[in-house]
């Protein structure tokens, strides 16, 4: 079955459907996306390489679990549905800032999203969905910042794009 997504305006009204990579090609349409960060009491950052099997970044570490809603799904439903489908667990998440980005990537798709980031905690053992993640690790959010300004090319674009502005919002609200 495809997945069919919400197309939306600048201001995340929503303006229509499309399927999922119907929507990231011809230069990709605004679409509704979120991220998701989760921290542990230790202040470590989950992080996952995507899966070799993802249609764009595959192989690339980026933030705990990012997707979209599925037409007619609440936001917050969907945030909950895809962290229990990619690592196993449910925890309290709250939405932090939104922003638009556009990124073109060499298998001719682009993302353009309208991207709620979410944040949460969790201390517990994740389980990686081998369909959705290859690896994960907890990491010093300090050492992932030095990381990707030496190592871009091992990141996705939306996660070096926001991960500053998500470690400033956790140091300001611990």
């Amino acid at each position: 079955m495809k997945e069919i997504i919400i197309l939306v305006d600048e201001n995340d009204r929503e303006i229509g459907s499309e399927e999922k990579i119907a929507a990231h090609e011809n230069g990709g349409k605004l679409h509704r996306a979120f991220s998701i960060f989760i921290f542990n009491k230790e202040g470590k950052m989950l992080i996952q390489r995507r899966a070799k099997s993802k249609y764009h970044c595959p192989g690339l570490w980026t933030n705990t679990c990012c997707s979209h809603p599925n037409k007619g799904e609440a936001l917050e439903k969907a945030v909950h549905r895809k962290l229990k489908q990619e690592f196993g667990f449910d925890t309290d998440l709250k939405e932090t800032f939104s922003f638009i980005y556009k990124a073109d990537f060499d298998n001719g798709l682009t993302e353009h999203e309208f991207d709620h980031v979410f944040i949460g905690r969790y201390d517990g053992k994740p389980l990686p969905n081998p369909d959705e993640i290859d690896d994960c690790k907890w990491v010093d959010p300090n050492w992932l910042r030095k990381d990707i300004k030496e190592h871009p090319e091992n990141y996705t674009p939306w996660f070096r794009i926001i991960l500053d502005r998500v470690i400033e919002h956790m140091k300001n609200n611990i």
